[in-house]
């Protein structure tokens, strides 16, 4: 966006707050609705921040895609559910607590030392003779792809990460 400095900075820090409360209010509350709507919340920052990226394509399928249909299936699944059966055997710690807490811990250190350590700036996606100019391709679908692999490709991971993590979360919900 064609934002004055200042203001794009409010906006980046408004919508990082709001995306690590959502984060907190996802792992935290112990309502699955109130954590559902957390989910969406965050899903709504991180589609935010795509539009002050420029990049009005990921954020609008982010919207219709995560928000739109994956986070209200969660929803739907949650209140379908007996939440009575769910609050009975309701133990604080457990050993799959435990490991749990372990192999995400250890993701998130890993993906914290591999993107610290990485030099994002010689990242070179093509060399000079076979470089493929945007202006060449024919459609916009093409530009989108290349942006997807190049300069949105972290974010993009990211957010498959978060899907994924999100599913198994329901999966795990709905057994019970």
């Amino acid at each position: 966006m064609d934002l004055p400095e200042t203001m794009h900075d409010f906006l980046l820090v408004f919508l990082g707050s709001g995306l690590l409360l959502g984060s907190l209010g996802v792992v935290l509350l112990t309502n699955p609705i109130f954590s559902a709507f957390s989910l969406g919340l965050v899903l709504v920052c991180i589609s935010l921040l795509y539009i002050l990226a420029n990049s009005h394509f990921v954020a609008a399928s982010q919207l219709l895609i995560y928000v739109g249909a994956i986070n209200i299936l969660i929803i739907f699944a949650v209140m379908f559910m007996n939440s009575s059966e769910y609050y009975q055997d309701l133990n604080l710690w457990t050993v799959g607590d435990g490991m749990t807490l372990i192999v995400c811990t250890s993701i998130f250190v890993s993906l914290i030392t591999i993107i610290s350590d990485t030099s994002w700036y010689g990242i070179i996606w093509t060399t000079r003779p076979n470089q493929i100019i945007e202006q060449d391709l024919i459609s916009t679908s093409q530009q989108i792809g290349i942006h997807l692999s190049t300069d949105f490709f972290l974010p993009f991971e990211l957010i498959s990460i978060i899907l994924l993590v999100s599913l198994i979360g329901a999966i795990v919900v709905a057994r019970h």
